[in-house]
């Protein structure tokens, strides 16, 4: 006894639905192939560099902040000299990294970024990047000599 507006009104209430069923479904059974890495050297980075990935060594480390809050929760941030044969640059460290980070220690930096301090690079590793003990010893050695975080920029602007 129901008209053809009552009908229709049910059958695009229920559309919806089964197309976010349908989808879901088909993202399920979905495999995504993930591309391999590429690593870069640390003399390709230029303020602004973001998604790199490195394979480095720890030339020394200094603890900057290491503070606990009120809550228990222990805050730790540490410099880390890190390079590989063409350069050296500062890392900045948070809590659980700093564990990775000793010296002598090869270490692989997964999408990493470049963040300015005072003019100077400093790299970075946010929550959607990685620090990780690398599987195989570096044989490189470490080039202080080009020292990366060492240069100082300044914005320039354009009128």
């Amino acid at each position: 006894q129901s008209t053809w507006g009552q009908q229709a009104s049910s059958f695009f209430f229920l559309l919806p639905r089964a197309r976010y069923c349908t989808v879901i479904v088909q993202m399920a059974t979905e495999t995504k192939v993930l591309r391999k890495p590429t690593f870069v050297k640390i003399d390709t980075l230029n303020p602004g560099s973001k998604g790199v990935n490195l394979v480095v060594k720890v030339d020394s480390i200094s603890t900057v902040v290491d503070k606990s809050r009120p809550d228990g929760f222990r805050i730790r941030i540490a410099e880390a000299v890190v390079g590989d044969e063409t350069g050296v640059i500062t890392l900045r460290a948070r809590n659980d990294q700093i564990d990775v980070c000793q010296p002598g220690n090869t270490i692989v930096i997964r999408n990493g970024k470049i963040e300015m301090f005072k003019g100077h690079m400093r790299l970075e590793v946010d929550k959607w990047g990685k620090i990780a003990p690398s599987t195989e010893a570096g044989t490189f050695v470490v080039n202080t000599s080009n020292d990366k975080s060492a240069v100082e920029y300044e914005l320039v602007r354009v009128q």
